[in-house]
């Protein structure tokens, strides 16, 4: 689980991709144009491939505020996810797409 307490990547996100993994779910914030403001995209998706190689379909994202309140709905976020599919990211640990 990500702690929003040590979870601090908003400088990072500001000038590159911040990616990580949570047991079998992978992850990145990417900070990309809004209609308005500039906002952190966060993409999910399962193990083994990255961002790059994994299918579409098998990619799940969310918009959020380029900010410290945006980057604690990213961890809010994440954290959900990976609770509620948890099956998924452990099947993935073994999954190969090809």
């Amino acid at each position: 689980m990500i702690d929003k307490k040590t979870f601090h990547p908003l400088n990072y996100i500001k000038k590159e991709e911040y990616s990580g993994s949570m047991e079998g779910m992978r992850y990145m914030l990417k900070r990309v144009k809004g209609e308005e403001s500039d906002l952190i995209k966060v993409t999910i998706w399962p193990e083994p491939y990255g961002v790059n190689k994994t299918p579409e379909e098998e990619k799940q994202s969310i918009e959020v505020p380029l900010n410290e309140e945006g980057v604690g709905q990213a961890a809010d976020w994440l954290n959900e996810q990976y609770e509620e599919q948890k099956e998924r990211w452990k099947g993935s640990l073994r999954k190969s797409w090809v």
